[in-house]
């Protein structure tokens, strides 16, 4: 979950720095704030807006496992048997076997077991003071190839023996199902959806002062605390995700866990990283790098982006803050550590 990115230099509803209007709205889905921002609004602006709320609302719906009812968890207690489900539902779980096919695994949404056991079984855990589960269960390593089936028509999936957990390519596909809803309706001149810190933009941003740069700028915040900024980064035409151990961190069972599940071994990930942002052109591939790189750990993760022409930026346990080569255009400014 993309929890650590912050838009920076945020306008008001109406009149945007250097004379642009500019419309703004939010609420809350998908247990995120989320904000939608149309610079120069055109007159569709506001029915394009309401349409990306409805949106969110539909994803949220069938996606959540946090509701019994919703079409995953349905999907999830059908297992081995055909379950019949929602379109947002079909292509959460038809995108996230692609990313598993994708990374050879690394990817692998089959993790609600173990964050369930760790005790991360509520959507509002967090944010209401320090969490701490005492009768944690032992992990469970994902351990078998996933082969999930899923009809041509686009309603029916099978995901098999292990429930998946699709909170954050859930909530990648909603953001980008929400910058095509204002890219589609011509809403305005540029437009950025932000849910949770996954961010997606269309557009070099709000006007500014003379000379000054007019790209839409995220904050990557420090994971080890306090309120300093690791890094600026220029997010115009672009997707960004951060997945970070700072907010979903809590005690299960006298230890501290967190919700980056290695599914291999069914436990939270410690490979020496705090968090990792990586921009992309699509929000809900940025998610799932994210939690790629993750696992590689500090020992591994600078080779792996780099292989991959990744746009990544990772701060280690340490404070320390590494960036890929093709992340370096972005940063318009960063520190080289942070407490």
């Amino acid at each position: 979950m993309a929890e650590m990115t912050n838009v920076l230099e945020r306008n008001d509803m109406n009149d945007g720095v250097g004379g642009a209007a500019e419309l703004q709205r939010s609420f809350r889905a998908m247990g995120s704030p989320v904000t939608v921002r149309v610079v120069d609004p055109s007159p569709t602006a506001d029915s394009a807006v309401a349409a990306v709320e409805q949106h969110f609302r539909d994803v949220e719906r069938e996606c959540t496992r946090f509701d019994a009812q919703s079409d995953l968890m349905r999907a999830n207690a059908a297992g081995t048997e055909w379950a019949a489900v929602g379109p947002h539902c079909w292509q959460a779980i038809r995108a996230a076997y692609d990313a598993y096919c994708q990374t050879q695994g690394l990817f692998d949404p089959r993790v609600l077991t173990s964050l369930v056991g760790l005790g991360y079984s509520a959507g509002d855990t967090f944010g209401a003071g320090p969490v701490d589960v005492a009768d944690a269960q032992s992990p469970t390593p994902v351990g078998t190839t996933w082969t999930p089936s899923f009809d041509e028509g686009g309603s029916l999936v099978r995901v098999g023996h292990l429930p998946l957990d699709l909170g954050g390519i859930g909530k990648g596909l909603a953001v980008r199902g929400a910058r095509e809803i204002l890219r589609g309706a011509q809403a305005g001149r540029a437009v950025l959806v932000e849910a949770g810190g996954d961010i997606a933009t269309v557009g070099d941003g709000p006007h500014r002062e003379p000379g000054e740069a007019r790209a839409w700028r995220v904050a990557v915040e420090s994971p080890l605390g306090g309120s300093g900024s690791a890094a600026v980064l220029d997010a115009s035409d672009a997707a960004v995700a951060t997945s970070s151990t700072r907010l979903r961190s809590w005690r299960a069972g006298g230890r501290d866990v967190h919700h980056l599940i290695d599914p291999s071994t069914g436990e939270p990930a410690q490979g020496g990283i705090a968090s990792v942002t990586v921009i992309a052109d699509d929000p809900a591939w940025a998610e799932v790098w994210t939690k790629v790189i993750f696992l590689q750990g500090s020992a591994g993760a600078g080779d792996f982006v780099e292989r991959r022409g990744l746009a990544a930026l990772w701060i280690d346990v340490d404070g320390t803050v590494r960036v890929s080569g093709a992340m370096a255009p972005r940063v318009l400014w960063k520190v080289p550590h942070v407490q």
